[in-house]
């Protein structure tokens, strides 16, 4: 029998260590996809912030790098500029590039490094413990505001890739999630677009993907995907926010 899907050889077949219904697993599964059909997997190289995304260091084939606590988007800038025919990319939760690494986010951003960025917001802090992140919504518990978060205490959610958007040098913006089959190949499309850029000396680009977080969300995976789509996408729009052709 003819095989009509199979692994990208960008997975190892090691176990990427995620929580049942959490969407890290589909990104990169679609950044591998991406990264094989343009035939850049070979030199391909990750900027990994801290936090659930280093589940994914014995599953995939491509380098990896784990830079400090926010600092994903200033080590990938050196990466790309000391190796400019590598593909460079970051991975980065909401609590790495959106708090503690704002500065080296916007400032990339603001250069117009040629590089990828990939940003997962599920509006909180995921292996740390579930404390208040950057894009938690108005209301959403975390352990750091028990009560909910109150704009007078906490201030707003944060919309990256509007704030993003108000820079100059960024070619590419969009915000996507992989909640069902038609928006998971809309987010292969953006990855794809993201990465095509880069491989053009286009520019920044930046794809900010919605997921779930079933464990610090407190709720199941069934839940936590409507929690996502009734809550989350209304906060966070999906769409194309930005696209220099």
């Amino acid at each position: 029998m003819e095989a009509v899907y199979t692994r990208t050889n960008t997975l190892n077949g090691n176990l990427l260590g995620f929580c049942p219904g959490c969407m890290h697993g589909t990104t990169f599964k679609l950044i591998g996809e991406v990264l094989e059909e343009l035939g850049v997997d070979s030199k391909a190289s990750c900027v990994l912030a801290i936090g659930c995304c280093g589940l994914a260091q014995e599953a995939v084939s491509y380098d990896l790098a784990t830079a400090p606590h926010g600092r994903a988007a200033a080590a990938a800038t050196g990466l790309k500029r000391t190796n400019p025919d590598t593909i460079v990319f970051t991975y980065q939760g909401d609590g790495d590039l959106a708090s503690i690494g704002l500065a080296e986010t916007i400032h990339a951003a603001n250069r117009g490094e040629n590089i990828t960025v990939i940003f997962i917001n599920n509006g909180i802090y995921g292996m740390t413990g579930g404390q208040l992140a950057p894009t938690t919504l108005v209301g959403m518990k975390a352990t750091t505001a028990p009560g909910g978060r109150d704009p007078k205490q906490h201030g707003y959610p944060l919309h990256m890739a509007e704030i993003i958007n108000q820079l100059v040098a960024p070619v590419y913006i969009e915000r996507v999630s992989c909640n069902n089959p038609a928006n998971v190949r809309k987010a292969k499309n953006a990855i794809r677009k993201a990465f095509q850029n880069q491989i053009d000396g286009k520019g920044y680009s930046f794809v900010e993907v919605m997921t779930s977080c079933p464990t610090n969300w407190g709720l199941s995976p069934e839940k936590s995907l409507k929690f996502l789509e009734e809550n989350m996408m209304k906060e966070f729009p999906l769409g194309v926010i930005r696209d220099n052709r």
